[in-house]
């Protein structure tokens, strides 16, 4: 049994964060362990061609670790995989790092105050503190369709793409049009001989400014960190106007925005099946320059018609025509509902994570659970809105303190109250409930089994930070050490 004062699942931002603020609150003794063979979580699975992020490069960075010569506003996979590496390397992470490790399960013994983590390869851990940086991203999401394991061809999920598969010449169809699809089909477009895009709910598309940055422009921002640190100030004013959905000004010139970049599709019935029928805001707003124009090309379709069946050749829509297909993408995204309980966790009194979540995943300040002691989620329930490692730096702070408060008053354990849960989930459903646009049926990621908003945060970064600030004391339960 290998001891450690702190475990942390993940080596995504999350898990980079944690390892980085414990090492500087002067705990040396942890374990991060990633499932995966190196570092980056989801910017190490998701290398699809023109995999990107949809927050501008200069904010989707750590405060702390600010990176001055991002070539372009919105930077791609590779450019946020290195900076992520770079981090990781430049705070010394790499000696607690563990990859192809993956973690099944999470107990907690109360007699002796701790977490039992047990991995794939049944090799046990232990530790007072638990940190999961497993965040919403990490289930991939398949969807149920008859047939699809019967398919002949090379079939694979937009998230697990392969390096050596080579698309250029064939028949490729791509399953879903939301965010991995929007960034990946006009790139495959320029290979495949053919490509079908299969479309069950049209998105807002809007065009984005990525426009790379000129040498000049690069060159002052290495002379002079301020030039940097005020475009992040800027991204960041901008990006907080529009989190909360309730400036009619923004909304309408948001939909104003999508519908004129509509306008560069040409086929008057693809461009009317490509309209979106819900409220900008409803779903995961998108940002693409590329993705209408790609279906002014001779050989990409959208396919509207539902998906009946996939046969050993191709796909079946519900019309009955068969569409032959040499590989298959499956840009379905993620179970973005499950967070932690993607692997078993047990908590105080045998209390299992998935029963306590059945009617939607909850916690106090998206961060903390009762009945689960010392243990803290990074991107947890109801924390996703902006740039999601400007939350994740607040999440860690969060944590730190409550990690310092077990230690300086000789606590055993920190947990949130009962009574402190369920009023902050109450307070925050109801502000959910106050954004109106997510209220619309859009068959959006956010909701859990029940119907409830649990994924979102209903207010943007600042407040966020604000929140976890100014967590009361008497919000946790506390327990002394025992001697």
């Amino acid at each position: 049994m290998t001891r450690f004062q702190t475990i942390v699942i993940g080596a995504g931002p999350g898990g980079i964060c944690s390892g980085i603020r414990l090492r500087e609150s002067g705990c040396d003794d942890f374990v991060i362990l990633e499932k995966a063979s190196g570092l980056g979580g989801t910017w190490y699975h998701n290398r699809y061609p023109g995999a990107a992020c949809d927050v501008p490069s200069h904010l989707y960075s750590f405060s702390f670790a600010t990176r001055l010569d991002w070539p372009r506003p919105y930077s791609p996979q590779p450019e946020i995989l290195t900076y992520l590496q770079d981090v990781a390397e430049r705070h010394d992470l790499a000696r607690h790092l563990r990859f192809d490790t993956e973690v099944r399960r999470a107990e907690w013994i109360e007699e002796r105050a701790l977490w039992r983590v047990t991995t794939a390869n049944g090799e046990p851990l232990e530790a007072p503190v638990l940190l999961s940086a497993m965040g919403m991203f990490n289930e991939l999401h398949v969807p149920e369709i008859p047939g699809l394991e019967e398919f002949a061809g090379t079939r694979f999920h937009s998230a697990r793409w392969p390096r050596d598969h080579d698309l250029r010449g064939e028949r490729v169809g791509v399953i879903g049009s939301a965010a991995s699809a929007v960034q990946l089909v006009p790139e495959v477009a320029r290979d495949a001989a053919q490509l079908d895009l299969y479309q069950r709910t049209a998105n807002w598309v809007l065009p984005k400014d990525d426009t790379p940055y000129r040498q000049d422009e690069l060159d002052a921002f290495r002379d002079d960190r301020s030039r940097a640190d005020e475009v992040r100030r800027k991204i960041y004013g901008d990006v907080e106007l529009l989190l909360t959905y309730d400036d009619e000004a923004s909304l309408a010139a948001a939909d104003r925005a999508g519908r004129e970049a509509l306008l560069v599709v040409e086929n008057p019935e693809t461009r009317r099946a490509l309209e979106p029928q819900h409220p900008y805001g409803c779903k995961r707003p998108l940002l693409s320059n590329d993705y209408y124009p790609t279906f002014n090309r001779d050989n990409v379709a959208l396919i509207t018609d539902p998906i009946d069946h996939v046969t050993a050749e191709g796909v079946v829509t519900r019309n009955g025509r068969l569409r032959a297909v040499d590989t298959l993408i499956l840009a379905t995204g993620f179970d973005t509902t499950r967070f932690l309980s993607a692997i078993e966790v047990i908590g105080r009194d045998g209390i299992r994570l998935e029963e306590r979540w059945r009617d939607g995943a909850y916690a106090f300040l998206g961060s903390m659970i009762p009945g689960f002691p010392n243990l803290f989620m990074m991107y947890g329930p109801n924390t996703n809105n902006g740039s999601i490692i400007e939350m994740i730096e607040h999440q860690v702070d969060f944590a730190m303190r409550q990690i310092e408060r077990l230690g300086a008053e000789d606590l055993a354990t920190i947990e949130p109250s009962p009574q402190a849960t369920t009023s902050y989930n109450e307070h925050l459903q109801s502000e959910i409930d106050s954004v109106e646009v997510w209220q619309a049926d859009c068959f959006g990621y956010y909701r859990g089994p029940t119907g409830r908003i649990v994924t979102q945060w209903p207010h943007n970064m600042g407040a966020y930070e604000r929140q976890m600030r100014d967590a009361p004391a008497s919000a946790f339960v506390v327990s002394p050490r025992r001697a």
